[in-house]
């Protein structure tokens, strides 16, 4: 399939968002009948989501207008391939939108309520995933009753009987190596998106309802057929926990879940590998209230995300549309806080999309949630005043050392372009490492290279072999205009426009070199904390204008919720009011 173009300009300022909250707040989106009973306003929301995507990326959509892919999956499902700007991006995409399409359609009977696995993420080439978890018997075997259970007995209208295909009525009567094959597809979905590591947030084992293992994971599979995969269980607690989130006057310091309850049967699980560099004592997560605990576990997505490797992510908790889209979103909003990606967006752009996609196009039911006061979609917002600091960030500090005698700072970026970073390559003439410090504001930070040679006979020894060297590309400046250059120390770093990512391998543009600098928009630790903040902002007032919190009862004392109080005092509203 072509590459999809972007729509043309589509406002997203607060009326916007405004519009797209109250259509949320009203009824749950469902591909199959057309988003609800709100289409126009459904369809505005899709284009302005293709219009965002479009900016930074260019992308293929795989077509699902009536369901038929997924009935609680965008109409327009995005696969994003490369940055939209550059000529050649290093980290484009491998996936081709006609066999990933095939796949899906062969995987998604895998996967709960045919939630298969979805590419939502692009960065630095890696494919960060969306699902369902694993289907078991109960919905494999029969589909319609299986979600009249899973819903507490509520008809889903996508499981209606006309729904059920010839080929689902075939698996009813497969055998028992029906897992085998369905599976197998899912597994080989998986590795055509490249993805390696999986993040299970599911609290139990298995989904078990009214008795029945209804549905089950990766790390329970009897056949381990997913034994080549990193598998993480980082159980997180489902909706019904944010009840107690907006009982507390929206208040998550000092909540901290149960995990005594019977049906908690699933322990965190990491390999040590993926823990030694976060300084976390993970045998204390029991005792961790809800902010240490998401902000523990988004600072080892971030840092499964920035391993060397290129391997994808997939997170998925139960259905996949309460703390699946909570992670989903907090990872998309820090990764743009860095200027990562989306990097053309602006605070009320790039909260329009993820509010719009990561939410509702992929089906979080708001309404039910609401009227339970399950509040996990306002906790994610909220939440972003919790990880502002730098720890949280994906962008690596770099610090620039100074040169080594007897080397131009040409030849230095040329030696990391042929080698690559390798500390291998230079045999035994030279350590090549690479520091980091950080960069100023709207500065382009870059990787330096520090050599020790091992002497002027090694030296002239790599540069006949780099002149001698087809690839090997030399040009010629003053030596004064050189030496003014080392002598302050500063090098001017100009950067183009705008990329999905940051090239790990970042080279220096200096006056003429014709060495190009892979475009982003890193900034400072301040800049990633106001630019959050701001995002946080533009959406309390938002919803504090459509969708409104709910009051807990008063107390002896009279004084409204904490959080409520802020609203009112900073945001200048009492309670809902539409648009």
């Amino acid at each position: 399939m072509a590459a999809a173009r972007g729509c043309p300009p589509a406002g997203c300022g607060d009326r916007a968002l405004a519009e797209l909250l109250l259509e949320f707040s009203r009824a749950q989106y469902r591909a199959k009948d057309g988003g609800g009973g709100g289409a126009a306003k459904v369809e505005r929301i899709e284009r302005r989501c293709l219009e965002l995507f479009g900016r930074d990326y260019r992308y293929s959509v795989i077509p699902n207008a009536h369901g038929e892919v997924c009935a609680h999956y965008p109409r327009h499902i995005v696969l994003l391939e490369r940055d939209a700007g550059a000529a050649r991006d290093p980290f484009e995409s491998t996936v081709q939108v006609g066999k990933l399409q095939d796949l899906i359609n062969r995987s998604k009977m895998a996967r709960c309520r045919g939630r298969f696995v979805c590419p939502v993420i692009l960065y630095k080439g890696k494919h960060i995933c969306r699902s369902a978890t694993l289907a078991g018997w109960g919905e494999l075997y029969g589909r319609t009753g299986y979600n009249y259970i899973f819903s507490g007995g509520s008809d889903d209208a996508w499981a209606d009987a006309e729904d059920i295909s010839e080929e689902d009525s075939a698996l009813r009567n497969a055998d028992s190596q029906l897992f085998d094959k369905v599976r197998g597809h899912d597994i080989k979905l998986l590795r055509y998106l490249s993805v390696r590591y999986i993040c299970d947030l599911m609290v139990e084992n298995k989904k078990v309802k009214f008795g029945l293992n209804v549905t089950s994971s990766e790390k329970v599979d009897k056949a381990q057929r997913y034994a080549d995969f990193t598998l993480l269980s980082i159980p997180y607690p489902g909706c019904e926990f944010f009840k107690e989130y907006k009982d507390r006057d929206y208040t998550a310091e000092g909540l901290i879940f149960n995990w005594k309850q019977d049906y908690v049967d699933a322990p965190l699980s990491i390999p040590v590998s993926l823990t030694q560099s976060l300084n976390i004592d993970w045998s204390e997560y029991q005792s961790w209230d809800l902010v240490q605990q998401t902000q523990n576990y988004l600072k080892l997505l971030i840092s499964i995300i920035n391993s060397d490797d290129d391997s994808g992510l997939l997170v998925h908790c139960i259905s996949g549309w309460d703390r699946t889209p909570l992670f989903i979103s907090l990872l998309r909003l820090s990764l743009w806080a860095d200027g990562l990606i989306h990097v053309s967006l602006e605070p009320s752009e790039i909260l329009y999309l993820t509010v719009a996609y990561d939410w509702f196009l992929f089906g979080h039911m708001l309404v039910d949630r609401l009227s339970k006061g399950e509040e996990i979609f306002f906790f994610c917002f909220n939440f972003l005043k919790h990880i502002t600091s730098e720890e949280f960030s994906a962008v690596k500090s770099q610090r620039r050392k100074s040169l080594p005698p007897g080397f131009t700072l040409e030849e230095i970026c040329m030696l990391q372009q042929r080698d690559r970073g390798s500390t291998t390559s230079l045999s035994s003439d030279f350590s090549l490492g690479l520091e980091s410090s950080p960069g100023a504001a709207g500065s382009f930070t870059y990787e330096a290279v520090e050599l020790m040679p091992a002497g002027a006979q090694a030296q002239a020894a790599w540069r006949k072999s780099c002149a001698s060297s087809p690839q090997a590309v030399l040009w010629t400046r003053a030596q004064q205009s050189e030496d003014r250059l080392l002598s302050t120390g500063m090098v001017e770093v100009k950067s183009s426009s705008s990329s999905s990512s940051t090239h790990s391998d970042n080279f220096l543009r200096i006056g003429s070199s014709p060495l190009e600098v892979p475009k982003s928009r890193l900034v400072t630790a301040s800049d990633r904390e106001s630019r959050l903040e701001e995002v946080r902002s533009a959406f309390l007032a938002s919803y504090s204008r459509t969708i409104g919190l709910k009051a807990v009862p008063p107390s002896p004392s009279g004084a409204i919720g904490g959080l409520l109080e802020q609203f009112v005092r900073g945001v200048g509203l009492r309670g809902s009011s539409t648009l």
